[in-house]
């Protein structure tokens, strides 16, 4: 017997989410309705509004995928509909196709520039119709799954942060150092931006490392440190060799960002441009901010001590390029910090940190 896919009772909720996407269709006039609902019925879920104040009513009630609008109605217009939709955070996303008899090119330019994504005129061919709203829905869903990409990234790096003794925004204020960093050297927006998104990934191979020494309130011994030293490449293997820019990306900066300009970091011992340009910068954002952030074996350091130590390191643990970007770019990092401050006061007690460099209490 096939099961019986009910979609009221418990499951009501998710089917709204996992059916077809939810079209609002709104005309003053009923038969344009009757049209609209002809249309496009068997491939969506439908809601109708026959004034501008319903729609905003139904668009809070159940938000809409896409919205079909007429403009001339009665009371308030599309025009009016859709500058109230574009004011509100909670629906400025929702793309709206204009449908509407105004036909004239000052009309349309008129509807897009008020933040339409699309301008059909009436009497409406449906192929045409169709295949408008199936593009635009597309893109949408493209935008959703960069952003729920995007969050799973971030998220994944905040686990790793729960392993470890990072302070609770460290991975977010390190993430705007490095795109800052990057932004001084001239790197292309593209860059800056997908560095931004994968910085986060740097410690994600913590997940892997035992608790034991990851949390262990002394010093590691020899045996330990070889174990603590393997994070870097288990990062790299969670990431994977996914072909995505962001996540290769990632991969090499979770895999790289313990090595020194010197060759003396590790896993691999590289040096100078050997070591990817993104990982070159994120050592140098990633310390800063373990330097200026409190953590369970020290208080944060003073601006300018941990400023004088990138520079006594500059050309040994760092590429002195990166270390003068930040340099230049200090109010800009302080002005980030100001704003990701962490919850506490800005003080710690003093102690061995368990993941001793030989420079640097790494972060």
């Amino acid at each position: 017997m096939q099961p019986n896919h009910d979609t009221s009772g418990p499951f009501e909720a998710w089917a709204e989410w996992l059916g077809p996407p939810r079209l609002l269709l709104v005309d003053d006039e009923p038969i344009n309705l009757q049209l609209l609902r002809r249309v496009l019925a068997d491939d969506y879920q439908l809601s109708f509004a026959r004034s501008g104040a319903e729609a905003l009513q139904r668009v809070r009630e159940v938000p809409p995928r896409l919205i079909v609008l007429d403009i001339m109605m009665p009371g308030m217009s599309g025009h009016d509909v859709i500058r109230a939709l574009k004011a509100d955070p909670a629906t400025a996303h929702i793309p709206v196709l204009f449908c509407t008899a105004l036909g004239a090119e000052e009309d349309e330019t008129l509807g897009l520039e008020l933040g339409a994504v699309d301008y059909i005129t009436k009497p409406i061919s449906p192929p045409v119709l169709r295949a408008r709203i199936r593009t635009h829905l597309a893109l949408v869903q493209s935008s959703e799954l960069e952003r729920t990409r995007l969050e799973i990234i971030r998220r994944l790096g905040r686990a790793a942060e729960f392993k470890d003794n990072e302070t609770g925004h460290h991975v977010i204020r390190m993430s705007h150092y490095s795109r800052l960093i990057a932004e001084q050297l001239g790197a292309p927006p593209g860059f800056c931006d997908t560095l931004l998104h994968a910085a986060p990934m740097h410690d994600i191979g913590k997940i892997g490392t035992p608790d034991a020494i990851l949390l262990k309130p002394g010093k590691l011994d020899a045996a330990e440190w070889a174990v603590m030293r393997q994070h870097p490449q288990i990062g790299a293997d969670i990431i994977g060799d996914d072909p995505s820019p962001l996540l290769r990306m990632a991969r090499t900066i979770a895999l790289q960002h313990h090595e020194k300009w010197d060759g003396s970091g590790y896993p691999h011992g590289l040096a100078g441009e050997a070591i990817s340009v993104e990982a070159r910068i994120v050592a140098v954002a990633d310390v800063f901010d373990a330097l200026t952030s409190q953590r369970p074996y020290k208080p944060a350091w003073p601006l300018e001590r941990a400023l004088d130590l990138l520079r006594a390191e500059s050309g040994r643990h760092f590429w002195p390029d990166a270390v003068q970007a930040l340099l230049a770019r200090i109010d800009d990092a302080w002005a980030v910090r100001q704003q990701w401050l962490d919850d506490g006061p800005e003080k710690g007690t003093q102690g061995a940190p368990a993941t001793t460099d030989a420079t640097v209490s790494p972060p």
